[in-house]
């Protein structure tokens, strides 16, 4: 702003006081005071105005690019589940279907062949029967893990509130 130094406050004053008069000058100072502080607070109302501006035109800058790389996220998403969908459905008609991911995965041929597909079956099996069994059941009673499985109904039954054993029923 105005550099005013001491030496120019008293020459101001100075002036002032011949001008004005010693009667007027308080007022006149005090009035002056005033609008000095007005004029401060409508430039710092103004000046945070203009920031949250800037801030508000860098949020909705910043949602549009997040939006604009969740709609691009989503369809790299739909497009390799449409892909996957393809595969599978090719898979399940009995046809070869040829892409990027199963040529990747499959034989030197460029689709999935029958035996590759017995091969993921039976080691899928076979790592099952090992995570099944490779607990013992003695083992499994002593720390409460499952020992046999409940029909859905059963565990209605058994979980069911206010329900006590010794009723009859023919269910």
């Amino acid at each position: 702003m105005i550099d005013l130094g001491l030496s120019k406050l008293a020459i101001i004053g100075v002036v002032a006081l011949i001008v004005i008069g010693p009667e007027k000058l308080p007022k006149v100072a005090r009035m002056a005071g005033t609008l000095y502080g007005r004029a401060q607070r409508y430039l710092h109302d103004v000046k945070s105005e203009v920031s949250r501006e800037i801030e508000l035109d860098e949020l909705r800058n910043l949602h549009k690019e997040v939006h604009e790389s969740a709609a691009s996220f989503k369809a790299d998403v739909e497009q390799s589940m449409h892909s996957h969908v393809d595969e599978v459905e090719a898979l399940w008609d009995g046809r070869e279907h040829v892409s990027s991911s199963s040529s990747s995965s499959s034989s030197s041929h460029g689709f999935v062949s029958t035996t590759d597909i017995e091969r993921k079956a039976r080691d899928f099996r076979r790592k099952k029967l090992v995570r099944t069994s490779a607990i013992p059941a003695w083992y499994k009673h002593r720390n409460g893990g499952k020992t046999h499985v409940l029909s859905g109904a059963a565990r209605v039954r058994k979980f069911r509130p206010g329900s006590s054993k010794s009723k009859i029923s023919f269910f």
